[in-house]
């Protein structure tokens, strides 16, 4: 009996170490675990958010083995699914109270033909989940911002402005933090208020996929629309280039038309096309059939941040390839590809992911996100 007491006497005092936590205990489990005074670091994804996240989880992994550290971080995956009824259901396999969360989601899937919207209530079902589960900050990673391009109601048109709406939506739910990837408009920062939002600038990739141009007198880059009109400047710019816009207006719902080409193409012989959205591809092929007309090219080479390629822009961009010299389509993984997509023999997508690690980890650390990015000059 008298051993029996002294194990109830040790068991209570164990119950008592662990169940009350100091201020000294605490600092000593954070310097043990190397945390962030953000939190433990955390990744996870909702269902179509899965490929990236992945590979971002694999990257920072890889990196901090690569940086001498043998510590590892916390990975939840496809924390969402549906019930028979399609409502949706989140549910965390652990604890997450305290956790510095990246929450990954595409909100654009046509691999898998779940609905924007779909997606979109996924996302903001798990950053509720969460919250209410006691984490410590929640970054929504949404590379590619749905409603984004819903920034101002159509004139003449009884619309709402959609975006604020949908960022509403997030910060209700527990978003404290947005990352994402070259959204359609900037105009995007002022729609979550006081909530910090990183837009990641695509200058670096365009640069690094354009170098081998650099400084070349018979190559121009060349923006479809007046919205591409910073990003062809600032193009220009870093690689020494000359630079064209183009004048677009719709003549109808989903139908685009160029009135004119604004640029000198004398002794122009390639034109580097950059652009935020590959959507039905009918402005590319607007744009490339006026450039036919009005310039003497022999190459024409494409890039742009998200690749939807919806309705009819598989045919329209196999037309531009065998019609009028597409050489290549530099696309991003920013929206998971379907399988016709992909197999476009002069497609090539590259990884957000790296760029993506390295932002997670300088918002984990409280350090500057501009820093991994190419800064134009002013």
């Amino acid at each position: 009996m008298e051993r029996h007491g002294d194990g109830g006497a040790a068991l209570a005092a164990d119950l008592e170490r662990t169940a009350f936590i100091t201020p000294e205990h605490y600092a000593a489990e954070q310097t043990r675990r190397m945390e962030s005074n953000r939190g433990r670091l955390l990744i996870a994804n909702c269902t179509s958010g899965a490929a990236l996240a992945n590979r971002v989880a694999e990257q920072y992994e890889e990196l901090l083995r690569s940086h001498g550290s043998d510590s590892g971080i916390v990975v939840l995956r496809e924390v969402d699914r549906q019930f028979k009824d399609s409502e949706t259901v989140v549910r965390l396999e652990r604890h997450v109270g305290g956790y510095d969360v990246f929450l990954f989601q595409s909100l654009f899937d046509p691999a898998n033909g779940s609905s924007i919207d779909q997606n979109y209530m996924a996302f903001i079902i798990a950053a509720r989940a969460f919250k209410e589960h006691g984490a410590e900050h929640i970054t929504g990673v949404l590379p590619y911002l749905a409603y984004s391009r819903q920034d101002k109601p159509t004139k003449f048109m009884r619309e709402p402005t959609t975006a604020q709406l949908m960022a509403d939506l997030s910060i209700t739910a527990g978003i404290d933090r947005l990352v994402t990837w070259h959204p359609h408009s900037d105009q995007i920062h002022g729609f979550y208020g006081r909530t910090a939002i990183n837009v990641l600038s695509p200058l670096s990739f365009f640069i690094r996929e354009f170098e081998e141009f650099r400084g070349r007198a018979d190559t121009i880059v060349v923006g479809p629309d007046e919205g591409a009109s910073n990003l062809v400047t600032h193009l220009c710019r870093a690689l020494d280039l000359n630079g064209a816009v183009g004048s677009k207006h719709r003549p109808h719902p989903g139908q685009a038309a160029i009135a004119e080409i604004i640029g000198d193409f004398r002794g122009k012989r390639t034109a580097l096309i950059v652009d935020d959205i590959i959507g039905s591809a009918g402005t590319l092929h607007a744009l490339i059939e006026r450039l036919d007309r009005d310039a003497d090219l022999e190459s024409i080479y494409i890039a742009a941040s998200h690749n939807l390629c919806v309705g009819s822009a598989v045919e329209r961009l196999r037309e531009l390839h065998e019609r009028y010299r597409l050489r290549r389509l530099l696309v991003t993984d920013s929206v998971p590809p379907r399988p016709e997509v992909s197999a476009l023999p002069f497609l090539t997508t590259r990884s957000l992911a790296d760029d993506l690690c390295r932002t997670v980890n300088r918002i984990h650390y409280n350090q500057s996100v501009s820093e991994v990015f190419y800064k134009p000059r002013d």
